[in-house]
């Protein structure tokens, strides 16, 4: 059986994505749900927040293989297979495979394979770099019997964020209120529909291929890319932009949302506070997250020796429910048993 797959994505940066699948992935494992958090953004931003720059430095320079995401595929860049993934056992029930600034060179491989997986032959090589990424996430589900993989992708529609999202199974979407995410919005639906429609033509051709005879225990994602709600940023008053630019924004999310994401109709007057498809409103938790950076702590972690005196130690609290709110949703959607 497959362990499922949860995607945080929005092609718009600065959304604060890398920072909820960090303290997601702290609160899966405290509720004793064992994760894989994958870095597939060639940023490696979430391998930044769980490792100090020591321990990265390391394990990039020593390039053993299996102990990046980009060291288990580097192999099919020749002619070699994928490497068996290393993982980084950060806490009980908490494992990351590293993120790699040297991704960024799949890229080709991925966008030359992409149409050859629609051949009439010689389909096995196409398909497998094609679907490389899930099979790397897989194997280290196995490796240490995972309830869930989070995956972290940069922002971008380009060919190693479709292979990512061809191996997802569910994506959540955070988004900032303005128009820059919304107009992500307006690429990422179509985008992932033209995505899954093209992997299936492509499932189609593989099952009808000589190829797959050859190869009867070779497994394949099904694209499946369910979304299943967004996030939305809470305005701060320390940003510049008044309150009424916001409320212009936040409110135009969930009918852009059904409309381009789900290609569902409009809602007349439908807020965010009322939506089903918003998970939550994220909180800034202000000057929380460096300290949490500071000491590669979630900031539900900090305590009054790292700083967290005053009013920030009822933050700290505050975001210890938030976030175990959010965590509970989403295991609900997904099918995760809490």
């Amino acid at each position: 059986m497959n362990t499922p797959v949860l995607t945080f994505f929005n092609n718009k940066g600065g959304v604060g994505k890398t920072s909820l699948i960090y303290h997601l992935a702290w609160v899966f494992a405290g509720l004793h749900k064992r994760v894989v958090a994958v870095d597939l953004d060639p940023q490696a931003n979430l391998t930044a927040a769980f490792l100090d720059e020591d321990r990265i430095e390391a394990i990039w320079s020593e390039s053993k293989p299996g102990s990046t995401i980009y060291q288990c595929v580097k192999p099919l860049t020749g002619v070699g297979d994928i490497h068996q993934p290393a993982l980084q056992n950060l806490a009980t029930d908490l494992y990351l495979l590293p993120g790699d600034v040297a991704l960024s060179s799949f890229e080709e491989t991925l966008s030359t394979e992409w149409p050859n997986s629609m051949g009439d032959n010689n389909l096995y090589r196409p398909m497998r770099i094609l679907s490389s990424f899930w099979q790397v996430m897989q194997m280290a589900a196995d490796k240490v019997q995972a309830d869930i993989i989070l995956a972290d992708i940069g922002p971008n529609l380009g060919a190693i964020n479709r292979s990512v999202l061809l191996a997802t199974d569910y994506v959540v979407i955070p988004l900032g209120a303005d128009l820059y995410s919304l107009q992500g919005l307006h690429n990422l639906g179509p985008s992932l529909r033209s995505w899954k429609n093209l992997w299936k033509k492509r499932l189609d051709n593989w099952n009808n291929s000589q190829d797959k005879n050859q190869h009867p225990n070779f497994r394949l994602p099904l694209g499946n890319m369910q979304p299943i709600g967004y996030l939305c940023q809470q305005h701060s008053v320390r940003l510049s932009r008044p309150v009424k630019a916001y409320d212009k924004w936040i409110q135009r999310i969930p009918n852009v949302y059904r409309q381009q994401v789900l290609n569902e109709a409009t809602i007349n007057g439908m807020k965010p506070e009322e939506d089903p498809y918003c998970l939550a409103t994220i909180k800034h938790y202000r000057s929380l997250i460096p300290m949490g950076q500071e000491y590669h702590k979630p900031i539900f972690h900090l305590t009054p020796a790292d700083g967290a005196i005053g009013s920030h130690a009822n933050a700290v609290q505050d975001a210890k429910k938030d976030f175990t709110q959010l965590t509970t949703k989403i295991a609900s959607q997904i099918g995760v048993k809490l």
